[in-house]
C-alpha cells in the first residue's frame, strides 16, 4: 500500500469533505519522496505532529506519522526556528504526515468522542455540540448511573488522572455529553439540553463559576489523555484491516 493508497483508506471512513471548516488540513500534510509508488511497510500514531514525534517515528522504522493535531492550521508561516525543526524531521527522514482533526473527533466508532462513550457505556447515543455548524461531540445515556468519580475512572485509562473534577451536580449521573480537547466553552451545550455531566479536555478560569452556578457536574480529563483515544482505535482498525505493523508513541504534554 502506497501513501496515496493509505490516505485514501482513511479518508473513506473519516470523510474530511464532511468538515470544510475545520482549519486543520486533513490528509496528507508532508509527502515522502514516492507517494505514488513506495510501499507503506510501518506506521506509527501519535496525537501530536512535532520535532519529537517526528524523530521517534523515524527511529523505530515507520514510514509515515498519523496524528490527530498535524502541523497546519489555515494560515501559512515562515519555515524558520522551531517550525524549520518540525518540518526537517520529517524531509531529512523521508517521513510522511498524514493528519485528522475533526474527522477523528468526530467520528463513529473510531473517533475521541465516541470511542469515551464506549469507554464509559453510554447508551442511546446522539450527536451533540457543534464548533462552525459541524456537529463533533455526542452524547448518551447510562444504563446504570455512575457519581463523578466512577465517572472520570471510566472515561481516563488506569494510570491517568484527570486535570480537574467539578462536583457541581446531580450526585447520580444518568446523561453524559462529550467533546473531547479543548471544548469547555461547551458545557453551555451541555446545560441547555439538561445533561447531568459534561466531559472535555480542559478547563478555563472563566468557566468555573458558570458550571457551579448552572449546577452541572463537569469532568476535564485532560486534552491529551481525552484524545489519545482516536488514534489508538484508528492504529487497532489498522492493524486488523491492513495488516500493516504500527506503533503508538506515547508523548504526554500534562495539559
Amino acid at each position: 500500500m502506497t501513501l496515496v493508497q493509505l490516505n485514501n483508506y482513511f479518508n473513506e471512513f473519516l470523510k474530511k469533505e464532511n468538515f470544510p471548516a475545520d482549519p486543520s488540513r486533513n490528509g496528507i500534510q508532508i509527502e515522502n519522496s514516492s507517494p505514488d509508488t513506495k510501499e507503506i511497510k510501518k506506521i506509527a500514531f501519535a496525537v501530536d505532529a512535532c520535532e519529537q514525534s517526528a524523530l521517534e517515528a523515524a527511529k523505530q522504522g515507520a514510514d509515515v506519522l498519523f496524528v490527530h493535531h498535524g502541523l497546519f492550521w489555515g494560515d501559512c508561516e515562515p519555515i524558520t526556528g522551531h517550525v524549520y525543526k518540525r518540518y526537517s524531521a520529517f524531509l531529512k527522514n523521508d517521513l510522511a504526515l498524514i493528519a485528522y482533526h475533526l474527522p477523528l473527533d468526530a467520528n463513529n466508532p473510531y473517533g475521541n468522542n465516541y470511542g469515551l462513550a464506549a469507554r464509559i457505556g453510554l447508551e442511546n447515543l446522539e450527536y451533540f455540540g457543534e464548533w462552525r455548524g459541524m456537529t463533533i461531540g455526542v452524547k448518551g445515556q447510562l444504563k446504570n448511573p455512575l457519581t463523578i468519580e466512577a465517572l472520570s475512572k471510566k472515561a481516563l485509562k488506569s494510570g491517568e488522572k484527570p486535570l480537574m473534577i467539578l462536583p457541581f451536580g446531580k450526585k447520580q449521573i444518568y446523561t453524559v455529553g462529550i467533546i473531547s480537547g479543548g471544548a469547555a466553552e461547551d458545557v453551555e451545550y451541555a446545560i441547555a439540553q439538561g445533561l447531568d455531566a459534561y466531559i472535555t479536555g480542559e478547563i478555563d478560569h472563566g468557566k468555573y463559576h458558570y458550571i457551579k452556578e448552572c449546577g452541572i457536574n463537569f469532568i476535564a480529563g485532560g486534552h491529551y489523555q481525552t484524545e489519545t483515544v482516536g488514534v489508538n482505535l484508528v492504529k487497532e482498525k489498522v492493524e486488523k484491516e491492513l495488516g500493516i505493523e504500527t506503533i503508538f508513541i506515547d508523548i504526554p504534554t500534562q495539559l
